[in-house]
């Protein structure tokens, strides 16, 4: 039997979390977050490669990475975002790869915010694309993450455009903030027999 491999995948502070959240919770299913896997990327020689581009000064005190400091970079130069991506990219992937196979043949959740973007859906059998109100969106991640309009902005602009991603979905949740029907919607993808597998 196939693995049946969630792809989670939408714009910065859409709802994926809570999403995922939701299918872990509820349904027992393991969650794969690249995001984790990401940070974990942010280590290492791959730091030292950071810090010989852009210098001491994108550490903290503590000699760890700033990452405010390295995103108002990468988000504001698309040359430093597809560097920093080329870095670190192969290596969540193979962090994606390897736990998938450790549970198959498990159902399992991958929440990849930049999955169309770095050309993951190989590591998937289904996208879901979750999708918000875009100025909800917007104070959800100034809200969240403590940044200015503009830089929350800079963040939204440097991702695929909302509107494509949920082309290329094989389905698209809604999320406008009632919990209810964004549960809802996660139940019925979750048990729709009619989708369309890649």
């Amino acid at each position: 039997m196939k693995q049946r491999v969630i792809g989670i995948t939408g714009g910065v502070a859409t709802g994926k979390t809570t999403v995922s959240d939701y299918l872990h919770h509820t349904y027992s299913l393991p969650i794969l977050d690249a995001d984790l896997y990401a940070r974990a990327a942010l280590t290492g020689d791959r730091l030292s490669q950071i810090c010989d581009r852009y210098g001491q000064e994108i550490l903290d005190q503590q000699g760890n990475l700033d990452r405010r400091k390295l995103g108002n970079i990468i988000f504001a130069n698309l040359s430093d975002r597809h560097w920093l991506e080329k870095l670190t990219h192969p290596y969540i992937k193979e962090c994606l790869i390897a736990e998938a196979t450790r549970l198959a043949p498990s159902t399992i959740v991958m929440v990849i915010p930049l999955l169309f973007e770095a050309n993951m859906q190989d590591l998937v059998t289904e996208i879901w694309a979750i999708a918000s109100d875009q100025e909800l969106q917007l104070q959800r991640l100034m809200s969240r993450n403590h940044l200015s309009e503009t830089e929350a902005l800079q963040r939204i602009a440097s991702q695929m455009p909302q509107t494509k991603k949920i082309e290329l979905a094989n389905v698209t949740i809604i999320n406008s903030d009632n919990t209810e029907a964004l549960f809802s919607q996660v139940d019925q993808a979750l048990f729709n027999s009619q989708i369309i597998k890649y």
